[in-house]
């Protein structure tokens, strides 16, 4: 959430959204889950900067679980979604809200779903999320992700990327114009640790709404 088609039109967030459910405490945080607990393959779901109670984020949640995975959607924000009435936002939002730090949270949920029989695992972020998606996979934590409208991430990210990744782009985006996620694309096609198949790395860019 980086430019200013991303604050526009918040969603209405619905803490009692959604066909899963919301647990108090997954790896530390608390987190709405969606789909089988028994399932050997989960998504880790990053949200934007409106948060996990965000009502197409659970859908989105609810349907990749429909597939057979098991989707954590953790609460990284900690309940401080970005809030479009508050005349510092969204500068200070930013500024309090680190996705470095998210991704040292992440990596107890990723331990938790192990220790759960977990052994594949995926990530997806949205924006704010989609960096927080990035550093995991440069540690080396997820076997797949997926970025979508990527906010802070830059080349040199993407050059440390150590597992298949697709980076979904929009036509219209100043934090990660089209120019940028060519620059993707050419840095993981030279990336031996995702380039072996032709499949292992996708960047596209899409329709020419950022959302």
């Amino acid at each position: 959430m980086a430019c200013s088609q991303c604050w526009e039109n918040p969603p209405a967030l619905d803490a009692a959204g959604g066909g899963g459910r919301v647990l108090v405490d997954f790896g530390g945080q608390q987190a709405y889950v969606a789909g089988s607990a028994d399932s050997k393959a989960a998504v880790l779901l990053v949200c934007d900067a409106f948060g996990f109670e965000a009502p197409n984020l659970r859908k989105i949640a609810d349907r990749v679980a429909l597939s057979g995975y098991f989707v954590v959607v953790p609460d990284f924000i900690h309940r401080d979604p970005y809030q479009p009435d508050n005349p510092n936002n969204p500068g200070m939002w930013v500024q309090a809200h680190n996705p470095l730090e998210a991704f040292e949270e992440a990596k107890p949920i990723i331990a938790a779903l192990k220790d759960k029989g977990v052994s594949t695992i995926g990530a997806a972020g949205y924006c704010w999320g989609a960096k927080v998606v990035a550093e995991l996979a440069k540690a080396h934590e997820i076997q797949a992700a997926v970025m979508l409208h990527p906010s802070f991430v830059t080349v040199d990210d993407i050059k440390e990327v150590k597992c298949p990744i697709a980076i979904l782009g929009a036509e219209i985006d100043k934090t990660s114009p089209p120019e940028l996620v060519k620059q993707f694309e050419q840095v993981l096609s030279s990336n031996s640790s995702v380039s072996s198949l032709s499949s292992d790395y996708k960047a596209t860019i899409g329709p020419k709404s950022v959302i």
